[in-house]
């Protein structure tokens, strides 16, 4: 134990704090996602602000005790608003020598490290790639350690539940998440109505991990802790009224589609084929059926891109969803898509590669595969969500594109807005404007690509619908008739119309606006996807410095908004920070000319404020 005198804290010494960041650390059988979210319901309910960020491991079991099975859950939460999931911890629970090993680099100085001392024994240490004890050898100077045997407390706690020595340490982490809600004065009330929930069928499972949380909490309240450990208190943030719930990224789209196909008077098809960190949506969906809901799990991703194009053409809303190899696949069938014009939503939750890559860890490497990956001049639009609750509004914006300009509309969302959760304000649905479809029913002058002639939009007509028989396909269409075409004059028009379709939804979505800032000044930082959140914290901290730089975020990505080129050419410098090694950027520079220069990062993990402050400091002088 490292710092002075132990002594007992007194509830009334409890310091006031803004906001705190907590990492719960150990292997994948820990049930450290379980204990990550039980916490996030428990501040959420409290009132506070927050952030998440879920990481686990690729493997569905790597070999216990190694570094490449531990699974971690971070959360930045406070009276303040939260924008991130934190850039450091300040308090790591490491329930395992390989979960110390892998998470105390992040850790600040100073920082709090509570580890479970009953798993630090000499095999642990060996499949950590510990030499010596961590504990004993002086590598853990810079920081607060406190050692709890939490195995044996847990045991303890649980001995009197009737279950096995087995299942009675699997509720370590309740034990834990215990002394956690005592250290920041969260209710215990709402995880053990959870656990009750939850265990109905297996009563002594419940009783157990019930046990281990009030024991956690009861040790919180009665142990002599080390200096500078004690409980504190934050208060709850000031929220604008109204209903809130807790949302990750992939629920926001699961409801964002639904609304979005409300909106349009659609029964929605979405078809899947199931891929890390894409499988959520499905899951989401599959048991909303009663919102005109169909769901279908494929047999790969082409197929599952094919059916959501078959429904399209039945009149039905047809989306389909996949990570970056899965997007891959399918990449034909967008084609397909582009060329009969249909309404088609794909969304990708991008992730770490090429190939298979690294699954479960986040990237924003397919901005280049949306705009450009398929064969020929094949346009489609492309949307970004910024955060788990935007994910919602852009949602039900790729549907109104894609029923107005009846056109495939790629959303990209990523692994950490997918499985992160903020504090989610349930909009009123009876502000949203709806964009009911309109299908053709007039058969007189009908051939399936004739256009609107403000959208370029060719007509919905459902199959069977009276004197307006029609096919569609991969061959290339006549523009008057429809009929299958192989003239090259009539190619180029067809190619030119499809290309000015896409061009013209620029004139359809709003400008873009300056997030922060002043519409001109010595840098512009343009971010999008899931930089948001850092960038406009680093941003802001700047600017409060007196510091001339502006934020602009792009939810739009092709076509790009039509005053983009005009707003970058009011800086002086523009810095494009991105989980790639320079996509956007690339873009920027191709459409506009402008002297954008890229902070890249393919990590796997989020940017940090830091390090984008650093960045925009050097670019200052």
């Amino acid at each position: 134990m490292s710092g002075s005198a132990a002594h007992q804290i007194d509830p009334a010494e409890r310091p006031e704090i803004d906001s705190v960041v907590v990492r719960f650390a150990g292997d994948s059988g820990d049930g450290i996602q379980l204990t990550g979210s039980r916490f996030t319901e428990t501040v959420a309910i409290a009132g506070n602000d927050l952030e998440t960020f879920p990481d686990f491991p690729a493997e569905i079991r790597a070999p216990v005790g190694t570094t490449y099975g531990v699974s971690a859950f971070q959360i930045n939460f406070g009276s303040r608003t939260i924008m991130t999931s934190g850039d450091a911890p300040d308090v790591l629970v490491a329930l395992n020598p390989a979960a110390l090993k892998t998470n105390v680099g992040d850790l600040k100085p100073g920082g709090l490290v509570i580890v479970d001392t009953g798993t630090f024994i000499d095999k642990n240490f060996e499949k950590a790639g510990y030499p010596a004890n961590p504990l004993e050898d002086g590598s853990l100077s810079r920081f607060q350690v406190f050692p709890i045997d939490i195995s044996k407390q847990t045991l303890e706690a649980v001995k009197d539940s009737g279950v096995s020595k087995r299942d009675g340490l699997r509720a370590k982490n309740f034990w834990t998440l215990g002394l956690i809600d005592w250290m920041y004065d969260r209710d215990l009330a709402p995880t053990i109505k959870w656990i009750e929930a939850k265990f109905t069928k297996e009563p002594e499972v419940g009783k157990a991990n019930v046990s281990a949380l009030k024991a956690g909490h009861a040790y919180g309240e009665t142990a002599e802790m080390p200096a500078g450990v004690r409980g504190v208190t934050i208060r709850p943030a000031e929220h604008a009224p109204g209903l809130y719930r807790t949302i990750t990224g992939a629920d926001s789209l699961a409801y964002g589609l639904i609304a979005g196909a409300q909106l349009a008077g659609l029964d929605l098809f979405f078809a899947s084929y199931p891929i890390t960190p894409a499988s959520a949506v499905l899951h989401t969906l599959a048991g909303l059926k009663g919102y005109n809901v169909a769901t279908f799990q494929a047999e790969d991703e082409i197929a599952a891109a094919a059916a959501a194009i078959g429904a399209s053409y039945a009149g039905a809303l047809g989306i389909t969803s996949s990570s970056g190899p899965g997007m891959a696949l399918k990449t034909e069938a967008i084609g397909l898509a582009i060329g009969v014009e249909l309404p088609l939503v794909v969304l990708d939750t991008q992730r770490a590669g090429p190939s298979t890559g690294m699954p479960t860890k986040t990237e924003q490497s397919d901005l280049y595969l949306a705009v450009y990956g398929r064969n020929a001049d094949a346009p489609v639009v492309v949307l970004s969500a910024r955060s788990p609750s935007d994910a919602f509004d852009t949602a039900i914006e790729a549907i109104r594109i894609a029923t107005k300009f009846m056109t495939p509309v790629i959303l990209l969302s990523d692994t950490y807005i997918a499985s992160a959760a903020e504090p989610w304000l349930i909009p009123d649905f009876g502000t949203y404007r709806p964009f009911p479809v309109k299908f053709r029913t007039e058969p007189e002058g009908f051939h399936p690509f004739l256009r609107d002639k403000d959208t370029l939009a060719r007509p919905w007509v459902k199959p069977g619908t009276p004197g307006m028989a029609h096919r569609v396909g991969g061959l290339e269409k006549n523009f008057n008739s429809g009929h299958i075409s192989y003239d090259p004059i009539n190619h180029q028009r067809m190619t030119d119309v499809r290309k000015a379709k896409i061009d013209g939804v620029a004139k359809d979505i709003p400008a873009q606006a300056v997030d922060q800032g002043d519409s001109k000044g010595k840098v512009a930082v343009v971010g999008w996807g899931s930089t948001y959140g850092p960038i406009s914290r680093a941003v802001g901290n700047l600017r409060r410095e007196g510091k001339a730089v502006s934020h602009i975020h792009l939810r739009h990505l092709w076509p790009l908004p039509r005053n983009l080129g005009e707003l970058l050419k009011g800086f002086d410098q523009v810095i494009v920070p991105e989980m790639n090694t320079g996509q956007l950027i690339t873009m920027l520079r191709n459409q506009y000319l402008v002297p954008a220069e890229g902070l890249n990062k393919v990590m796997g993990r989020p940017f940090t404020i830091s390090e984008i402050e650093a960045a925009i400091r050097s670019k200052l002088g």
